[in-house]
């Protein structure tokens, strides 16, 4: 198996990797207090030294109360974290990786009475459950100012890039979907419209970060509350969505499927992945199931079996080799295995392990 389309190296910018292999974001509420532990240093630097070109943070919230549903998810303000965050990123780049922190809003997606603030309200584009509420201009114009800040924290203690956190139905998801969006301001209306949120945060942190620093932009169709959920039903739908987003300044999209084979539109084998490279000419980073045979993580979450067998790395090589994205990011794989990205280099696929059930205290 030629397995050199994954380790080619990577160069945008000032982003420079040794090869196309992403650790995905993935929760996994190990940080007491918001603040991640000497734990959490020796969790990435481990990913690194096992082969993973760029590590994307889980999920690290901005100063904003409704942020976050647990207080042991890191967040990215509070002086005690940002400084765990650069032992973090000393740590990564000491191992020869490069590293981005995702910075995350859960939105409405976010229960009441949750996280390190519970007596503040969930907020979204509109209200979806009796403890959440409708965003004002002004509480609009404070997140779009925390993502800016926490943006330029990270540029300043020494990441590499940085991840906004668009998918899966969170708070920036839920100003671009019809479903979740029902505004009739300048935040809503129709698809162009309902980009308005991300493209003003995006804006804002290119104005704090200037040109050079890398940006990278998780979205995805399906949603937390709704699996079969279409942000996009058609390539032209996507391509209004998307065009928005890159002239507002991402550098990488990051289209986050539940399984990178499965083709994004009738007529066409590219994934979703594929047609944003394609419609927006930016790198696009492809993520789902890598490396496990079985069915997706939703599905062993909600299934019988908990455990996922290891699959067959063919397909992603044909797409990778046919530059139909150009970095994968792996998430099941990385948790079970530290050192997959250096046992698939080195031809050693017997010896890669199987998604085990006792993995799935390490994530959400």
């Amino acid at each position: 198996m030629d397995t050199s389309p994954l380790f080619r190296p990577f160069r945008l910018g000032q982003l420079n990797l040794p090869n196309r292999i992403v650790m995905a974001p993935m929760t996994r509420r190990q940080s007491p207090g918001g603040t991640p532990s000497e734990e959490v240093v020796g969790y990435y630097r481990r990913r690194t030294e096992g082969g993973v070109g760029l590590i994307i943070t889980e999920g690290t919230t901005i100063d904003r109360k409704a942020a976050s549903n647990d207080a042991a998810i890191p967040n990215f303000h509070d002086p005690a974290s940002l400084d765990g965050w650069a032992r973090v990123v000393a740590a990564v780049h000491a191992a020869g990786g490069c590293i981005a922190p995702q910075l995350w809003h859960q939105g409405n997606a976010r229960a009441a009475g949750l996280g390190p603030h519970p007596e503040a309200p969930s907020e979204g584009p509109a209200p979806s459950h009796k403890a959440s509420r409708a965003m004002s201009d002004a509480d609009i114009a404070d997140t779009i100012e925390a993502f800016a800040k926490a943006a330029a924290a990270a540029q300043r203690i020494g990441f590499d890039a940085v991840e906004l956190h668009g998918a899966h139905g969170y708070l920036i998801d839920q100003f671009l979907w019809s479903g979740t969006n029902p505004r009739t301001d300048a935040y809503g209306g129709d698809a162009v419209g309902r980009t308005r949120f991300a493209t003003d945060i995006l804006r804002a942190i290119r104005a704090a970060v200037g040109p050079d620093f890398p940006l990278i932009f998780r979205f995805s169709q399906w949603k937390l509350q709704d699996y079969g959920a279409k942000m996009a039903p058609t390539p032209a739908e996507l391509e209004r969505v998307l065009r928005p987003l890159s002239e507002a300044g991402v550098d990488i999209f990051h289209a986050s499927t539940r399984r990178f084979w499965v083709p994004e539109f009738d007529g066409s084998d590219l994934n979703l992945a594929g047609w944003t490279k394609k419609i927006t000419g930016k790198p696009a980073i492809s993520v789902g199931s890598v490396g496990l045979a079985g069915g997706d993580f939703v599905e062993q979450l909600r299934g019988p079996s908990l455990g996922a067998p290891v699959g067959s790395l063919d397909d992603l090589l044909r797409r990778m080799a046919a530059e139909e994205f150009d970095l994968i990011a792996i998430g099941r794989a990385l948790i079970t295995d530290p050192v997959w990205a250096k046992k698939v280099r080195e031809g050693r696929l017997g010896e890669l392990l199987p998604f085990e059930k006792a993995q799935l205290a390490t994530l959400s």
